[in-house]
């Protein structure tokens, strides 16, 4: 459905995430992928959903001249934890630690998304509350060497061996942990 919505719109994924570029394919757009580095730093009085929407919008500003036809689709997604926000561990340590806080307690996974063309920009997002068990030091330490969740908000990836055996439930939507809340995405291309 998409597909026909979108054919006039040149779609460009300004995203690396394999997971946010499957979710494209999955719903049948056609896109091209585009990256433009950018630092993803924050003025630190943000909180929560602010700080999503501000990188966001950040990635979005990167893409200068859009041509009329141009759909740029930029994201961020972060885990809040106990008002502190959790986002790529850079390496082994940064990642147990994660881990370690994230075991027995309820987090949020907070994404947004900017969805612009040279006319106008909307910024949508979503919020999933995502209950852990308590996990042990081993557990931990299997996921990371077994996984590498290096590229992964809070260290995890939901959809993977941590998901399967840490997450006694989630309040909100499953794709959203995943990287993309998909049922919003496609509301507001829909409504173009």
């Amino acid at each position: 459905m998409l597909k026909e919505k979108l054919k006039n719109y040149n779609i460009i994924l300004a995203s690396k995430s394999p997971r946010r570029q499957q979710f494209f394919k999955d719903l049948n757009i056609d896109f091209t992928i585009k990256l433009k580095e950018v630092e993803e730093l924050y003025p630190q009085q943000l909180k929560g959903i602010e700080i999503t929407d501000y990188l966001a919008n950040l990635k979005a500003k990167a893409y200068k001249n859009l041509k009329d036809n141009d759909l740029l689709i930029t994201s961020d997604t972060i885990v809040w934890l106990e008002n502190k926000a959790l986002g790529k561990p850079k390496n082994y340590h940064e990642a147990f630690v994660m881990l370690k806080n994230l075991s027995g307690k309820k987090h949020e996974v907070i994404t947004s998304i900017s969805i612009k063309n040279k006319n106008f920009q909307k910024i949508i997002n979503d919020i999933t509350t995502v209950f852990f068990k308590k996990l042990s030091d081993k557990e931990i330490n299997y996921y990371i060497n077994n996984y590498k969740p290096f590229d992964k908000a809070g260290a995890y990836g939901i959809q993977e061996w941590i998901g399967f055996i840490a997450i006694d439930k989630i309040e909100g939507s499953y794709f959203n942990v995943v990287g993309l809340p998909v049922h919003k995405l496609y509301k507001e291309l829909m409504n173009l």
